[in-house]
């Protein structure tokens, strides 16, 4: 079989370019969500796909099902949407084996995803000085740091500087633990010519910051495992490349979170706790709309997981006493919270159109940030770090500077 491509400078622009029309053409598929709505408007263009969804089980969401054996256009959806997201892995460089003991105090599955992103950094000029971007405790830096080189690592809250400090000391390594708003105009301070930049899921403006900065300041090496497309403070996506800026599509805070909308790590015990959540939350909405004599959506703050522990009929009047909502008459509580165990299913089978665009989109995204370096003067790669189990952000762009160029 013919190994999957990699995306380098010459592809970026025509695989952008065939992803923008489908992510642009469907969206009235993936805009909508289900949780919001009672109705979606692609339902009535789609009958057939609507009921066959409406009417699995809660226990068919999570299965993996042949694509096939869905009711049209679910099938040709999914085909294009798999051929456009196709990527392949970054070779591993074969990095030295880390030194003793530095994993530790770390989660098994976050060194994992340190190790893999650590092992796909190749670049053509040698690396003189690591800058570990949103570095918490600086693991990531540490992990590259080799003989000769320097490292430098940035992070905002000062007790993970400190702790970060201590096990560099310890480790005796050629490191300085800066404590650094990198949203601050003096951050750039930081950054130049001899830097090798690296960020593993530093989240929306924290990452659009660096990739703004790295390129106005020249460094030679810029790698980004980008996160958190929707943690950012405009209430809509700003675009960074030219490509990006000339497409017609519109993305909100909701559009944006599409992507971050799976998890593969969960145990048991959180997808049950999810569940249950989700359930209510229905459930309360469907009390709400009544309540309110309104069909439209009323958004609900994040709850501790003890409320989960409340009789349904508790949870529901303490969440309208939060949203200062007063009830009248004596619901039934029983068929409300029946109902919102029934809406979860077909919620969740709902989202199985959704879902089809989240690699679709989020590629969309990383594929605009390599653009935008692209422009500025980088040789860009785009490909994978690591399986899709250890983390579903395994996205990664690593970009090095042209020969002779110089950007500022």
């Amino acid at each position: 079989m013919k190994p999957t491509p990699l995306l380098h400078s010459a592809q970026l622009l025509e695989r952008f370019q065939a992803l923008d029309p489908f992510i642009v053409e469907h969206q009235h598929l993936w805009k909508p969500r289900p949780f919001t709505s009672l109705q979606l408007p692609w339902e009535a263009q789609h009958p057939q796909l609507s009921t066959w969804l409406r009417q699995r089980p809660l226990e068919d969401a999570d299965a993996q099902l042949d694509p096939s054996q869905l009711p049209a256009p679910f099938p040709e959806l999914a085909t294009q949407a798999q051929h456009l997201s196709e990527l392949g892995e970054l070779p591993d460089t074969g990095l030295p084996p880390a030194g003793h003991r530095l994993d530790v105090g770390m989660p098994g599955r976050k060194w994992q995803q340190i190790e893999a992103f650590s092992r796909r950094l190749s670049f053509r000029q040698h690396t003189q000085h690591w800058l570990d971007w949103c570095s918490g405790k600086g693991h990531l830096g540490r992990r590259l740091l080799q003989p000769g080189q320097q490292l430098t690592c940035l992070e905002y809250d000062a007790a993970l500087v400190a702790a970060g400090q201590a096990l560099s000391d310890h480790h005796h390594l050629p490191a300085i633990h800066q404590h650094q708003d990198v949203m601050a105009a003096d951050s750039a301070r930081h950054l130049d010519g001899n830097k090798s930049v690296v960020a593993l899921h530093a989240c929306g403006d924290l990452h659009v910051r660096l990739l703004r900065l790295a390129a106005e300041q020249g460094c030679q090496h810029v790698a980004l495992a980008p996160c958190c497309y929707n943690r950012i403070q405009a209430e809509h996506y700003q675009p960074m490349s030219t490509a990006a800026s000339a497409s017609t599509l519109q993305l909100d805070l909701d559009d944006l979170g599409l992507p971050l909308s799976e998890t593969v790590t969960a145990g048991a015990r959180v997808r049950r706790q999810r569940d249950t959540s989700m359930a209510r939350r229905l459930g309360f909405d469907l009390l709400q709309r009544e309540q309110r004599q309104s069909d439209d959506y009323l958004p609900t703050p994040s709850l501790p997981v003890s409320w989960l522990e409340k009789p349904f009929a508790q949870y529901c009047r303490d969440l309208a006493e939060l949203k200062q909502l007063t009830l009248s008459g004596e619901p039934n509580w029983a068929a409300l919270e029946t109902a919102g165990w029934q809406r979860l299913a077909q919620v969740r089978n709902l989202e199985r159109i959704r879902n089809l665009f989240r690699r679709p989109l989020e590629l969309w995204l990383v594929l605009d940030r390599a653009l935008f370096l692209q422009e500025q003067g980088y040789n860009v790669q785009v490909g994978l770090f690591c399986e899709y189990p250890l983390t579903p952000r395994n996205l990664m762009l690593m970009a090095e500077l042209k020969a002779g160029k110089t950007c500022g």
